[in-house]
């Protein structure tokens, strides 16, 4: 039940939710691609620290997963806590 908490709270705010979208389609970007695609695609006006704090918070919910790939931040696309949580609810 905790990490529900942590995917509820993930998924409360938009710019997260803008943030999982962009995963979901590409399953895999840096930090410097997401932030690129945030800015161009959809008009966010912020900086790369303050989308790396929206992303431990999705990190916390294991929505996104992190890691090191020489001098890159390489994020990954988990559906897997979003597929649990709502399979308690729908068939």
């Amino acid at each position: 039940m905790k990490n529900d908490e942590a995917v509820f709270k993930a998924l409360n705010d938009s710019t997260r939710r803008l943030i999982l979208d962009e995963m979901a389609e590409r399953h895999e970007l840096t930090l410097y691609e997401l932030s690129i695609r945030l800015i161009s695609k959809h008009k966010l006006d912020m900086s790369r620290q303050a989308i790396a704090k929206h992303l431990a918070l999705l990190d916390e919910a294991d929505l996104v997963k992190s890691e090191r790939k020489g001098k890159y931040r390489v994020l990954r696309y988990n559906s897997e806590p979003l597929k649990d949580l709502l399979s308690r609810w729908i068939d």
